[in-house]
């Protein structure tokens, strides 16, 4: 029975991502979703309460299935803030690659839509939370450069890696993302460290 249901719920999620890139969000229903999982929209509502419950679990399906952990393994196993810092960067310059479809569709619904707002908000927070405890790290190692606070950093840095600045200097016809990564650490290097 509890096969059963995950797999119910793997193609439910399936579904959401799917339909939700493929149209960048833009009416996409429960019972649109419910219909390409080929499940009723009860048992949808079974596994997931609501949209936003739906979304942000999408989001995390899209993690476990594109291995988030085991890509976010440098980052955990550097020993020194510095090294944190220049692995979060790395990280994150390839998860936007991975996540473009999903957070376009995000970011085109949030306005109007609660629910796809809430789910981009954490996915966000979760960012910005890995940057203020890198700072903290780098703060305790006394690597952190005059003038600047764990907030004040944390700040300006998950704004500077926002995924709306990633896509605008995507349209750079020199773009790559190892050329985003080496400017990005250059920044975050020069900026922030002593």
């Amino acid at each position: 029975m509890s096969s059963e249901k995950n797999d119910t719920r793997e193609k439910i999620l399936t579904a959401c991502w799917q339909l939700t890139e493929a149209n960048l969000g833009k009416g996409v229903r429960m019972s649109d979703i419910a219909k390409t999982a080929g499940v009723s929209r009860q048992a949808l509502y079974l596994h997931f309460e609501n949209r936003a419950d739906l979304l942000v679990a999408t989001t995390r399906f899209i993690d476990e299935k594109q291995n988030i952990t085991g890509r976010l393994e440098p980052y955990r196993a550097a020993e020194t803030g510095r090294d944190k810092l220049r692995e979060l960067v790395v990280f994150w310059a390839n998860q936007m690659e991975i996540i473009q479809g999903m957070a376009r569709a995000l970011l085109a619904l949030r306005a109007t839509d609660a629910e796809a707002n809430a789910a981009w908000q954490e996915r966000m927070e979760a960012l910005r939370a890995e940057i203020r405890q890198t700072f903290d790290q780098i703060e305790r190692e006394a690597d952190l450069a005059p003038g600047w606070t764990v907030d004040s950093a944390t700040n300006l840095l998950w704004s500077a890696m926002s995924f709306q600045g990633w896509e605008q200097l995507k349209q750079a016809p020199d773009f790559s993302t190892e050329a985003y990564i080496a400017d990005m650490w250059w920044l975050a290097k020069r900026g922030f460290l002593t």
